[in-house]
Order: C-alpha cells, then sequence, then structure tokens
C-alpha cells in the first residue's frame, strides 16, 4: 500500500541536440519517425552542422554510414537521433563522428559534424527526427516541448518522468 509513498520522483530532461527549429514528429515527412513506430519524440530542422550530447550517457549507436548517433541516458532511456532523410543512403559522405560506440557522453558534448549543405542538396530531407527508442510498453511519462526554436545543450525538448 505504501510502495509508491515513498518512491523518488526522477525525470531526465532531454535537451536539443542542435541549434534549430523544433517541429512535432508527426510532421516528419517519413511515416517511420511520424507515426512514432520507433518511438516517442520531437524532430529538428538543424540552421548548422554540428549535433551536440542532449543528455548524460554513453554512445551506443554510430552506424557505417554515419548519418545517426545512438546514446543510451544515465536513467536507461534510450536516444536515436537520425541526421536526416533517407541519408543512409549517402554511405557516411557529409557526415564526421565525433564519438565511438562506448563513449560517455556529457549534455554538450560534440558528437557530430555534417555538412548541412551537402544533406540539404542530396538528401531526402535534412529535418532531424530525435527519438526515444525504447519508449514504447513503457510506463513513462514524455512531455514535448511547444517551444519553436532549439539550443544545443540549453533548450529541453523532452522531459522523461
Amino acid at each position: 500500500m505504501f510502495k509508491n509513498l515513498f518512491k523518488k520522483s526522477s525525470t531526465q530532461q532531454i535537451y536539443a541536440p542542435m541549434n534549430g527549429t523544433i517541429v512535432p514528429l508527426e510532421e516528419v515527412p517519413d511515416p517511420v519517425f511520424s507515426q512514432k513506430m520507433m518511438g516517442e519524440g520531437v524532430a529538428m530542422i538543424p540552421s548548422e552542422g554540428k549535433v551536440l550530447s542532449p543528455v548524460d550517457g554513453k554512445v551506443v549507436q554510430v552506424p557505417d554510414s554515419k548519418h545517426a548517433v545512438g546514446i543510451e541516458a544515465n536513467d536507461g532511456t534510450e536516444l536515436l537521433i537520425h541526421i536526416g532523410l533517407e541519408t543512409v543512403a549517402l554511405k557516411g559522405e557529409g557526415f564526421t563522428p565525433k564519438v565511438n560506440v562506448g563513449d560517455p557522453v556529457s549534455v554538450g558534448d560534440l558528437l557530430m559534424e555534417f555538412d548541412l549543405d551537402y544533406i540539404r542538396n542530396h538528401a531526402k530531407d535534412v529535418i532531424t527526427p530525435i527519438v526515444i527508442t525504447n519508449s514504447q510498453n513503457s510506463d513513462k511519462q514524455y512531455v514535448i516541448t511547444e517551444q519553436k526554436e532549439g539550443r544545443a545543450a540549453e533548450t529541453e525538448i523532452i522531459t522523461v518522468s
């Protein structure tokens, strides 16, 4: 009966991984993201070619195509930052990862640099989904920001509780 009475409430803040415009995930022109098949989240339209860590945690994925970074936050929240749409087809061109799988990261650490103009000209879109890949079937709550502009490592875009 008193099990939850003394349970500490903890929240995980997920910060913007880049500077740019914040858009609802439902507006991403790809059903895999817009229908939340990969999980809950938000998207950003980058204004420059840098991705910073949105959480404290560790890098769990940097695919050979270099178009994304996966991070596990210290609280177990798993994030995928997918730079652009259909960017896997670029085979790494235009992307420069600055971290490796297993690296510890803190909010604001540089994860990736990318050539925004190259991606804009060679991919379907530069819109970048930020997805919580372990949000499905989770009992956690996800509150998405209503802000329209994000500053990397400063603007809280998702609160997990």
